[in-house]
């Protein structure tokens, strides 16, 4: 049996891949930064410490390394470059020294924001040329991890959402949700548009490309290329909310420091090489809509 030990494990997928782990029996450790998840024990772990990153990779000596840790907020990350750097380069830096030492399998969760959304349809092999610096910090990120000599998954991914934890960030799906559920106005962008990720899909994926051994880059992505606006339409639709609370608008009126490029990650391979095929956007929906009255 593989031992796994997932770097963010208190964040959104990092969680959902910990709780898949522990339901089917696996030898999983995780990490968390400040919120200590309900399940499982877990270790306070702040990547940027070089030192602490590499005794507990030693001292837990895991298999496979799944690095989730990320600072998500583009615009954060447009105006705060040294705080991108010491977590998405230096924090990545020392996971890959640890990994190396304990010659464990990395995977790295990665993000649409390494392209530049200028291409119609972006593949695994496309070059990269983000466009923000949070791009550019992950992409650098990815640059590290292929040129680290590890056996490796790069796992690109997009909008993720499903249901979450109290101390979890909200997700575009959850917003519209409580929003209109407070029969309040919502603003949303129609020149945005986005392949929105259903969680337990990605887990699904990543969990299966672990056990069959698969390398390289990989884009765990929804199937749907939609606007933020027609998202937010079939989210009303699927959950029994007012659509006409939705208001659409254009993003230069929102003057947000990181520029938003529509990229449209092709899922083609992953599904080739596994037969996972990743949901659309109303079958995701849906199967959140079935699930809510367990959560």
């Amino acid at each position: 049996m593989k031992t796994i030990l997932v770097i963010g494990g208190s964040g959104v997928i990092g969680s959902k891949l910990v709780k898949y782990f522990l339901d089917n029996n696996d030898n999983v450790e995780f990490t968390y930064l400040t919120n200590r998840p309900y399940f499982g024990k877990g270790t306070s772990l702040n990547i940027s410490e070089k030192d602490r990153v590499l005794e507990l990779v030693e001292m837990l000596n895991p298999d496979v390394v799944i690095h989730t840790t990320a600072i998500t907020n583009v615009d954060f990350c447009e105006k705060n470059h040294a705080m991108a750097d010491l977590i998405h380069v230096d924090g990545t830096a020392n996971i890959i020294e640890g990994c190396k030492n304990t010659k464990s399998k990395l995977v790295y969760v990665s993000t649409s924001f390494v392209f530049d959304g200028k291409k119609r349809l972006y593949f695994e092999d496309d070059p990269i040329s983000p466009a923000t610096y949070y791009g550019y910090t992950k992409a650098k990120g990815e640059e590290m991890v292929k040129k680290s000599n590890l056996s490796y998954l790069i796992l690109r991914t997009d909008q993720p959402y499903c249901w979450t934890e109290k101390w979890q960030h909200t997700n575009s799906v959850l917003r519209v949700i409580q929003t209109l559920g407070e029969n309040k106005i919502l603003r949303e962008v129609t020149d945005w548009y986005n392949n929105p990720t259903y969680v337990p899909d990605f887990v699904d994926a990543t969990s299966k490309l672990i056990q069959e051994e698969m390398t390289g880059i990989f884009h765990l992505s929804g199937s749907d290329f939609i606007s933020r606006y027609d998202w937010s339409l079939l989210v009303a639709e699927v959950f029994g909310l007012d659509k006409n609370l939705l208001v659409p608008i254009t993003s230069d009126t929102l003057n947000l420091a990181a520029k938003r490029v529509n990229v449209n990650l092709s899922n083609e391979k992953i599904f080739q090489k596994t037969g996972i095929k990743m949901k659309d956007l109303r079958s995701g929906l849906e199967d959140m809509f079935k699930s809510r009255e367990s959560i």
